[in-house]
């Protein structure tokens, strides 16, 4: 298993940004502003960017796996890398939807809940958005302490 850092051409993963944030034009908001880590093993079966919000602080915008490889520790693996490559991290954020899998992840990953964006979904997307069946309306913020 390998995780590199990619540098330039950033788009030929939009397929699998596409699947944490299904929007492209969300996505270009941060895009080349971030730093994009793949995942490889045997292939990429995932990705992350991350946004430097202040000093010390930093926001993990975007995470997928492959859905055929997931549950097997690749997402785990990407946050555990992001959160221990960045010596100057006192506190990362994430934002995400209000789904209990999905925020079960993030808890399991030692993220606790930290404020909420009220209508965020509603407000920033073209398109009602969906998770296990429920529609995301407000953005709920976590954050990993050092």
């Amino acid at each position: 298993m390998d995780i590199r850092k990619i540098t330039s051409d950033k788009k030929q993963y939009l397929t699998l940004l596409l699947l944490a944030d299904e929007q492209e034009s969300m996505i270009d908001k941060y895009l080349e502003r971030g730093e994009m880590f793949v995942l490889d093993d045997n292939g990429v079966k995932a990705e992350c960017v991350v946004t430097k919000e202040d000093a010390g602080v930093y926001e993990l915008k975007n995470i997928a796996v492959l859905p055929d490889c997931q549950r097997k520790g690749y997402g785990q693996t990407l946050v555990d890398f992001v959160f221990a490559n960045y010596a100057d991290c006192k506190v990362m954020f994430v934002g995400t939807g209000d789904c209990q899998s999905t925020l079960s992840f993030y808890k399991n990953c030692g993220f606790k809940e930290s404020h909420r964006i009220k209508n965020f979904f509603t407000d920033n997307y073209d398109h009602p958005m969906f998770e296990d069946g429920t529609q995301l309306i407000d953005m709920v913020y976590l954050k990993r302490v050092r």
